[in-house]
Parts: C-alpha cells; structure tokens; sequence
C-alpha cells in the first residue's frame, strides 16, 4: 500500500499492512498522526491528509520489523528515509 501527498511517499508492504499490531504501533509513535488503525481493526491505514505533515523522525521505521515501512522524500527523486 502506498500513498503519495506533494512531498513524501509512504508505503507499507503488503505483508505488513495487515497486521493490526504493527498498526497500533504506527498509530502510537507518529507525531503527525500518518497512520491509522483500519476501522475493520484489519491493519494499517494510511491518512492522505497528514502524509505531508512527515518531520522525518523515523519513528515509524523504528517500530516496524524492516522492509515492513518506506518514507520517501518525493522533492529528491523518491529518496528513501
């Protein structure tokens, strides 16, 4: 799943984005409330609306297993976080 605002990219992998616990862990550390618990409890959602909002703290990639979370900086070609 991914989801692209006018600057950053968030992408959660597929294999991932079902899990609600590593949704509630997302939902948890972001400052900028970008994730989101699906409201069928089923994973991870991503809120459009606050994608831009992304300070870069790598937060998010912390509480994730790796690979599992991408933030991509759009302005520099989609470099990677």
């Amino acid at each position: 799943m991914r989801t692209d605002a006018l600057f950053i990219g968030i992408e959660v992998a597929d294999d991932h984005a079902a899990d609600p616990d590593l949704a509630a862990r997302l939902e948890e550390v972001c400052p900028v409330d970008i994730y989101a618990a699906a409201e069928d409890g089923g994973g991870v959602r991503i809120v459009e609306d606050n994608v831009d909002e992304c300070v870069l703290c790598r937060l998010c990639l912390d509480a994730s297993p790796p690979g599992a979370v991408r933030v991509l900086k759009l302005y520099e070609d989609g470099a990677e976080l």
